[in-house]
């Protein structure tokens, strides 16, 4: 799960109202600070491995512990608290990763807004500090966090919350602002596109599947093909599965069929294939779903080693969606691109003139 760390930027508005269990120093590392190993989860049981609060990296100066580092992998992959707080083994090297880029982002982020001596009205650092105590249980749940997060000290606790306001205002400024994107933009890539937004002919069907006695596995891909007598065992049995298929009177009952009968994947889910594009289905399923009507049911099929009935649900001709209908969806997209192009952008610009050492 490799994923790019400017697509998973946090600031404190998302992290006060989404993620109370990794507070702030999930998404903000505090500068040359070390954190217990212990954080306050509120409603959820703590039940992270103990981290060492190690430096791994040094952004001009500013010490980033391994204890920023878990909390923000565990932002990254919420499903470890899951799992006793570990991570997949394939995927916790590009976790890791992923998390220490993003530490080191927030880092210089908050380090250029404090040169441009950007600062926060003192009313909304108060409201954003109401929201986030809000976030507890009890006033002493409040208490023990903040006793295990800054030893008590509600001073600390504001610099983190005026960190991470700092942080967001400036992604806002740099990022945010500048990734509007028009409806004429939007048009202009839609009739510069049109292959983009064709959709392809499609039929939605389910099957019913009887499977040769050997099938494809990861350790014999290409098994040997079924033997004549096999393949006529399995035609008498398909010829049986057809005869209660024609009894059936609509799509659930069909459906349970398949569940108590077919032998393909599709089984656990009523045998229905969803919308298929025609390119992706085998000719001789192809040819017969071509002359059937919604609601049909074909005769036995033979395709690809296999004996198939097919219950035929809807057919969608191929068409040019309006500009109308992905408007929305086609803003919203570009916008995330030109987001992403951004904050690569911003990163490398603050890496040019910075130190970052990982250690």
């Amino acid at each position: 799960m490799k994923r790019d760390f400017a697509t998973i930027t946090r600031t404190v508005a998302v992290i006060l109202i989404q993620t109370v269990g990794l507070v702030l120093a999930a998404a903000l590392p505090a500068q040359g600070q070390t954190h217990p190993a212990n954080p306050v989860q509120v409603s959820t049981p703590n039940i992270a491995p103990q981290p060492r609060a190690k430096p791994v990296a040094r952004v001009n100066g500013a010490v980033l512990t391994e204890v920023d580092l878990l909390r923000e992998m565990y932002a990254i992959f919420p499903y470890a608290k899951q799992h006793n707080g570990t991570f997949p083994r394939t995927m916790e090297a590009d976790i890791r990763g992923g998390a220490l880029k993003m530490i080191e982002f927030e880092e210089l982020v908050y380090q250029e807004a404090q040169r441009r001596k950007m600062t926060i009205a003192p009313e909304r650092l108060a409201k954003a500090e109401r929201q986030f105590r809000d976030h507890f249980g009890s006033q002493q749940e409040f208490r023990q966090f903040l006793q295990m997060e800054t030893n008590g000290s509600l001073p600390a606790l504001r610099t983190k919350i005026a960190r991470s306001l700092l942080i967001e205002d400036f992604l806002k400024t740099e990022v945010t602002d500048k990734s509007l994107v028009s409806v004429t933009e939007a048009r202009t890539f839609y009739s510069k596109n049109p292959e983009r937004f064709k959709l392809p002919e499609t039929y939605s069907l389910q099957t019913i599947t009887v499977m040769p006695p050997v099938r494809p596995s990861p350790k014999q891909p290409n098994p040997p093909p079924a033997t004549p007598e096999q393949l006529a065992q399995m035609r008498v049995r398909a010829e049986g599965a057809l005869k209660q298929a024609k009894a059936t009177k609509n799509y659930e009952e069909f459906g349970i069929l398949a569940e108590r009968i077919s032998e393909d994947d599709y089984r656990v889910m009523m045998g229905d294939h969803r919308p298929v594009n025609t390119k992706d289905l085998p000719p001789a399923i192809l040819q017969a779903v071509s002359k059937m009507q919604p609601g049909q049911i074909s005769d036995v099929i033979q395709a690809e080693g296999a004996f198939t009935i097919i219950r035929l649900n809807f057919y969608t001709p191929p068409r040019m969606q309006s500009f109308a209908e992905v408007s929305k969806e086609l803003r919203a997209q570009m916008r995330f691109n030109k987001q992403e192009t951004l904050r690569r952008e911003l990163d490398a610009r603050l890496r040019k003139n910075a130190k970052v050492e990982e250690l």
